[in-house]
């Protein structure tokens, strides 16, 4: 769902909402219209107030019973909860059957139920019914409501039906599904656009940031959250993106500053803590990280889906100081929530051999093998584990056979090149080295960077890492670098 910023930050907007809230701070109940009550039920939700989006909603429908628009957001959440019978009660409340909202509810309901082809048909028969001059408008509403449920071919495909007015919603609606299609940069060229028309828009740098951050441009992503904060100092979004660019190039100690502040802003989001704790664990502070993870398993629901994080992370901590049955404790909670399992045994087959329970750890990597049907993904996350645990010789010895196995059954799968040439770099065997090396920048450059990176200068293309190697390995030895 999108919210109007510009709107909530208007002068029309903050009377209003200065209005109701002075008089519910007085007891009173205001006499507003169906509308100013949705619109600050709808600002209450943007501010991450959701109780008292409730009361405004719950108070307008005292008032409008059958009226569209508050029943429409009662049954949108009741479908967010999964309770699909309340979210019909409140669709049958509604009084006029022909109100367009109506009719997205119940397009909603179809695509929330996972019928998304009859959702869409359902649309395209509703539109031979919409007045030509308000076409526009239904596309962008049909497609924002794809969006909404992450359904990002359909909401493309309605996209395309509009006439791609150079305007800031039809901008805004077309870079979210972009967005939402893995199209980073073409994503990041609009908000760009939208940026120059709102310069002191902290939504449209906000989301700029975060299209950075998926498209691995950590240094930009930084920048450009450096700009929303400078606008408001305040932006918990900004602040936590701010901290996830600084993450992402590991820059661990300063990141930790800035979760600290997002968690002051946002005291109750247990996320916060979470990723507090996974800076201090990269540091290898491990102390300092366990009470912080408690504080974050104490802040969350039991049906929350961040509950295995906390859990696997307090799990590497245990691990890492030794505490090996403890950190097997922590995993074991995981195995009835809702997490990848396989992931989980690869998991607990690193912290096994961090603590030299080798045979135990044979069986939890063969599991891992086995349910994942030998998986060269699953493979290679366990010849890294053996990597970072320092048995060189049996990692090299599985690089080779993941490689025979790629080659015969897996010929896309160009991961590992890079684990191999690190390998072969602390064994000491430089011709190898170079092979691998040549073959991780082929065929993953990413993979090359984050595992070889350290290796060159600052800033060094990939491209340019062979070359530069090749060079310095005419005048010194591999190891002596």
């Amino acid at each position: 769902m999108s919210f109007d910023e510009d709107y909530f930050k208007s002068e029309e907007f903050l009377e209003q909402l200065e209005t109701y809230e002075t008089a519910v701070s007085n007891g009173d109940r205001p006499f507003m219209d169906v509308d100013d009550l949705v619109d600050i039920a709808d600002y209450y939700t943007w501010q991450g107030h959701d109780e008292q989006a409730d009361q405004a909603i719950d108070y307008c429908l005292e008032l409008y019973p059958d009226a569209t628009l508050p029943n429409v957001f009662k049954a949108r959440k009741a479908l967010a909860e999964g309770d699909f019978e309340k979210a019909q009660d409140f669709q049958d409340a509604i009084e006029n059957k022909d109100d367009p909202d109506y009719h997205y509810l119940e397009a909603e309901m179809l695509i929330a139920s996972g019928q998304t082809d009859e959702a869409d048909s359902y649309l395209r028969a509703y539109g031979k019914r919409v007045d030509p001059d308000e076409y526009e408008d239904f596309v962008r509403d049909c497609a924002n409501l794809f969006i909404d449920y992450d359904v990002n071919e359909k909401a493309y495909e309605w996209m395309l039906r509009s006439k791609g007015e150079d305007n800031d919603d039809f901008k805004e609606l077309m870079a979210r599904t972009l967005f939402g299609l893995g199209k980073y940069q073409e994503a990041e060229r609009i908000f760009n656009e939208l940026i120059d028309r709102h310069p002191f828009s902290t939504f449209y740098w906000n989301a700029l940031t975060s299209t950075q951050l998926m498209n691995e441009d950590y240094s930009a992503a930084i920048t450009s959250s450096e700009y929303a904060i400078a606008i408001d100092p305040k932006d918990p979004e900004a602040i936590c993106n701010k901290a996830n660019g600084l993450a992402r190039l590991g820059n661990f100690e300063e990141a930790l500053k800035y979760y600290q502040k997002y968690c002051e802003l946002e005291p109750e989001d247990e996320m916060g803590f979470l990723r507090q704790a996974a800076c201090l664990a990269n540091q290898n502070r491990f102390d300092e990280a366990l009470p912080i993870l408690r504080k974050a398993l104490a802040l969350t629901p039991k049906d929350s889906p961040n509950l295995w994080q906390i859990y696997q992370e307090m799990a590497f901590c245990y691990g890492a100081q030794h505490k090996t049955d403890q950190a097997l404790q922590m995993l074991d909670k995981c195995e009835k929530l809702d997490c990848d399992h396989i992931d989980m045994y690869v998991v607990r087959g690193h912290i096994l051999l961090q603590n030299d329970r080798v045979a135990e750890a044979e069986k939890a990597f063969k599991r891992a093998l086995i349910e994942s049907d030998s998986s060269p993904a699953i493979l290679l996350r366990i010849i890294v584990s053996l990597y970072d645990n320092r048995y060189l010789s049996a990692c090299y010895q599985m690089l080779l056979k993941l490689f025979e196995i790629v080659e015969e059954h897996y010929p896309d799968f160009k991961s590992g090149n890079a684990y191999m040439a690190l390998c072969c770099y602390d064994l000491g065997r430089k011709d190898e080295f170079l092979k691998y090396l040549r073959l991780a920048v082929d065929n993953d450059p990413k993979e090359t960077k984050s595992v070889l990176g350290y290796l060159f200068p600052d800033g060094m293309p990939v491209s340019e890492y062979v070359p530069y190697l090749e060079n310095l390995l005419n005048n010194t030895d591999v190891n002596s670098k």
